[in-house]
């Protein structure tokens, strides 16, 4: 009766009032019927009445009054069943595999002891991890002082690779490295996807970072459910910390007046990892620590497999025939006005 991918009705079922006005019309209620055909019949023989009854000639018939509510009645419950036409096809999200990179941005990622910079090289692992990721869905959260969402759950990859590039420590004007902040804003957003997701974070940083209470959080993370990977960015001789874009200047002890060197804390993120029932890499050239983390998030649990799909937005015409409907009263405002003005 109706196209896939035409007309259609959303909720047929208020169709079946349509025959409301039609039974009222072509099936009147016989004892009503009866008792009108009896009063008429008290005041002349039956052969004699069709002489005495005028209502056909005057054309001022019930049928004829009752009709602009029968086309209303129909165009309300048309209205209600939901005329549509067109789509647009929505992406669902089902259950798959969820993660948030946590992106360490302080001031020790400016250090060049792995060229050319840390932040260059932990860019380049997030565009390895969106060129190798498969069917996962990545979030991005940049902290240094103060953590800020850079881009929510998603699987579009252009709109975080758009991103990358205004990512740098010089963008952050207090000191310091608040790794706590960053992991409460990432429990949220995965917090938030389909019951059943594999959730993982995973933290780029040179693990430069001293704030305690650390490792119970990273416990009660992984208790609630999520898993936390760690990628180290950085040498072990370490590099000195520039204080400007232009590399002028570089960051020295305020007692001593001594360059301080920035180094890998690899135990450090070693540690939180493994409490976080996570992988640990460290950041290599080669795309080998992606392929490592991404066989640590996929490998683990085979359930989990992306079922991304499709669903259909129809487009709702109901409006239109409100519309109709307006009119059809307005007209029928505006005749009885006029007949009354007349009178």
């Amino acid at each position: 009766m109706f196209s896939e991918n035409g007309f259609n009705f959303g909720a047929p079922g208020w169709l079946f009032l349509l025959v409301v006005p039609f039974l009222s019309r072509f099936l009147p209620i016989a004892r009503r019927r009866a008792q009108q055909q009896a009063r008429i019949n008290k005041y002349a023989d039956p052969h004699l009445l069709p002489y005495l009854l005028v209502q056909g000639r005057l054309g001022n018939s019930p049928g004829r009054e009752k009709l602009p509510w029968i086309i209303l009645w129909t165009l309300g419950v048309l209205a209600l069943a939901g005329p549509r036409w067109d789509y647009t096809a929505m992406e669902l999200y089902q259950p798959g595999y969820d993660v948030v990179i946590l992106l360490d941005v302080s001031r020790s990622m400016a250090a060049t002891d792995v060229k050319p910079s840390r932040i260059a090289r932990a860019r380049q692992e997030i565009e390895d991890l969106l060129h190798l990721k498969g069917g996962l869905r990545v979030g991005l959260i940049g902290f240094a002082s103060v953590a800020h969402i850079v881009a929510p759950l998603t699987d579009d990859d252009q709109t975080i690779r758009n991103l990358l590039p205004s990512l740098a420590p010089e963008l952050v004007r207090l000191p310091g490295s608040r790794i706590s902040a960053a992991l409460e804003r990432a429990r949220r957003l995965l917090a938030s996807q389909p019951p059943g997701s594999s959730r993982h974070l995973l933290l780029i940083s040179d693990g430069d970072f001293d704030e305690p209470g650390i490792e119970e959080i990273i416990r009660q993370i992984r208790d609630s459910g999520i898993y936390f990977h760690a990628l180290g960015i950085g040498t072990d001789a370490g590099g000195t910390v520039p204080l400007s874009p232009q590399g002028v200047g570089v960051l020295r002890d305020p007692d001593t007046g001594k360059e301080i060197i920035s180094r890998l804390d690899e135990p450090r993120l070693q540690t939180l990892a493994k409490i976080g029932a996570g992988e640990y890499q460290r950041a290599v050239f080669q795309d080998d620590d992606i392929r490592a983390l991404l066989q640590a998030i996929q490998g683990n649990t085979a359930t989990h497999a992306v079922t991304t799909g499709y669903q259909r937005v129809w487009h709702e015409r109901y409006y239109l025939l409100v519309i109709i409907m307006m009119l059809v009263i307005l007209a029928g405002f505006r005749s009885v006005r006029s007949a009354s003005w007349h009178n």
